[in-house]
C-alpha cells in the first residue's frame, strides 16, 4: 500500500510536471532558435538577494557534438541554449564559464567558441571562464574568447595543438591470414585505413592529413591570439596580454596555470569564487545571484533504471576513464595528469 501512495505521489509529479512543460511550449511566444532551450529551467544555487544574477555554465569532460540524452541534444546545444536564456533575461548581468575538460572534437569546440563569442558580442555582457583542475586542448580553445580567463596555479592548461588518432593492424591480420580486399573509386578513397601495410601509405596521402591539421592548427592560434587581444582591450588594459614570443609555447605541450598567467594565456590566478568577484566587477555591479539553468526532473528516467537491457557486456573498471577516440576525425585534446 505504501509503494503504491508513492508511486501515485510520483505520477501525479511526473504528470503536472508535463503538463506544464506542454501548457509553456503552447502559450509561449516563438522564438527565433532551438525550441530545446524552453526545457530548461533556472535554479538558483546561490541566493544573495540581488535582483541582479550570473548565469553559471559548466563545461566538463570530453567535448563532444554527440547527443548524450533521448532528445539528441549534445553538449554544444545545452551550452547555446543556455547562453540564449542568459542574453534574453535583462537581470542576468554576467556569465561564469567552468572548464574542467582536456578538450575534445575540434568542430564541437569551435561551435561553442562562436556562441560564447556571438554571446559577448550581441548583448554585451561578459563571460569570465573559471579554470578547473584540467582545461587544456579544446578547455583553452573554448576558454579564449572569454573576456577573462581565471586559473588556480595548479591548473592543468595550455596543450595548444591539434591531434588525428588511428591504429595500423595490417601487421595483425598478416599473422592470422587475413588479407583484404579493396575496392575504390580512386586511390584516396581509403585514406586512413588501418589495413594498408606501411608501403602502400602514398607519400601524398600523409600530406594531405597534415595539411588538415595544419589548417585546424592554424585557426586554433588565430582563436587564441584573437581571443586575448580583444579581451585586453575590452578590459581597458588590465589583464594579462600574450607575451611576444607566445607562440613558442603553442607546440602542445601543457602548462601549469601559474606559467599560462606568466605567458599571458590567463589573467589571474584564484578560484570559482575569484572569478565570480571578477565578473561582478566587470559587469559594474556589488551584488548578484548565482544561477544555473537545468534540465527539469523527469521520471521517464527514473523507469528507465528498472527496466531490462539487452546489452550483456561486461564492463571492467580500470580506475580511469579513456576517450573515445574516433578514426578520421581531428581532436583539440591534451592528456589527463592526475596525483
Amino acid at each position: 500500500m505504501k509503494a503504491a501512495i508513492v508511486l501515485g505521489i510520483l505520477l501525479a509529479i511526473s504528470f503536472f510536471s508535463n503538463l506544464r512543460h506542454f501548457v509553456h511550449g503552447v502559450t509561449a511566444k516563438a522564438k527565433v532558435g532551438r525550441q530545446a532551450r524552453e526545457h530548461l529551467e533556472e535554479v538558483t544555487f546561490e541566493n544573495n538577494r540581488s535582483k541582479n544574477k550570473i548565469a553559471v555554465l559548466d563545461i566538463t569532460g570530453i567535448i563532444s557534438g554527440e547527443a548524450w540524452d533521448r532528445n539528441g541534444n549534445s553538449l554544444v546545444d545545452l551550452i547555446s541554449d543556455q547562453l540564449r536564456l542568459a542574453s534574453d533575461d535583462d537581470a542576468v548581468r554576467a556569465v561564469v564559464l567552468r572548464v574542467d575538460s582536456p578538450g575534445g572534437e575540434v568542430l564541437a569546440s569551435d561551435e561553442i567558441y562562436n556562441a560564447i563569442a556571438d554571446f559577448q558580442k550581441d548583448s554585451k555582457k561578459p563571460i569570465v571562464a573559471s579554470m578547473g583542475g584540467l582545461a587544456a586542448s579544446g578547455g583553452y580553445y573554448v576558454s579564449a574568447p572569454c573576456q577573462w580567463i581565471v586559473a588556480n596555479e595548479l591548473t592543468i592548461t595550455g596543450s595548444i595543438g591539434v591531434i588525428m588518432h588511428s591504429y595500423n593492424y595490417r601487421g595483425l591480420m598478416d599473422k592470422v591470414g587475413v588479407r583484404p580486399e579493396i575496392f575504390k573509386s580512386g586511390k584516396f578513397k581509403d585514406m586512413l585505413s588501418g589495413e594498408k601495410n606501411e608501403d602502400e601509405i602514398l607519400p601524398e596521402e600523409k600530406q594531405m592529413v597534415q595539411d588538415l591539421i595544419d589548417e585546424s592548427f592554424e585557426k586554433f592560434k588565430h582563436v587564441v591570439e584573437d581571443g586575448r587581444k580583444n579581451a585586453h582591450g575590452q578590459n581597458g588594459g588590465e589583464g594579462r596580454p600574450l607575451v611576444d614570443e607566445w607562440m613558442d609555447y603553442a607546440d602542445g605541450r601543457v602548462l601549469s596555470g601559474k606559467r599560462a598567467y606568466d605567458l599571458g594565456f590567463v589573467d589571474e590566478l584564484g578560484n570559482f569564487d575569484t572569478a565570480v568577484e571578477r565578473a561582478k566587477k566587470l559587469a559594474g555591479i556589488t551584488r548578484a545571484n548565482l544561477v544555473q539553468y537545468e534540465r527539469p526532473f523527469d521520471l521517464g528516467n527514473l523507469f528507465r533504471l528498472f527496466g531490462q537491457t539487452e546489452s550483456h557486456a561486461v564492463k571492467i573498471d580500470l580506475g580511469l576513464q579513456l576517450p573515445k577516440l574516433q578514426v578520421g576525425r581531428l581532436y583539440f585534446l591534451s592528456p589527463t595528469v592526475v596525483h
